[in-house]
């Protein structure tokens, strides 16, 4: 079942939109990052089976992450558009 969260951010200006949007890049690219190191390490076959499992969860955690990050990026953006 997909719900929707309605978050409501005080915006002084146009800026604070963007240095929004920045921030939220900021962040996807942070986790991008992360993602590609773990992901890396796991085709690598790093570690024990145990381990492995562990950093395959946490892949597809961190492949959500950047999905919610996405959705929220594409919320401020159609914020600056609209008057």
């Amino acid at each position: 079942m997909t719900e929707r969260l309605r978050l409501e951010i005080p915006i002084e200006s146009d800026e604070d939109r963007r240095i929004l949007r920045g921030a939220l890049l900021a962040a996807r690219a942070t986790e991008l990052s992360e993602l590609q190191r773990r992901a890396g390490r796991l085709s690598f076959g790093y570690g024990s089976e145990t381990a492995r499992e562990s950093m395959d969860a946490e892949t597809r955690k961190l492949r959500r992450r950047i999905e919610l990050l996405d959705a929220l990026v594409a919320s401020v953006d159609r914020a600056m558009d609209q008057p």
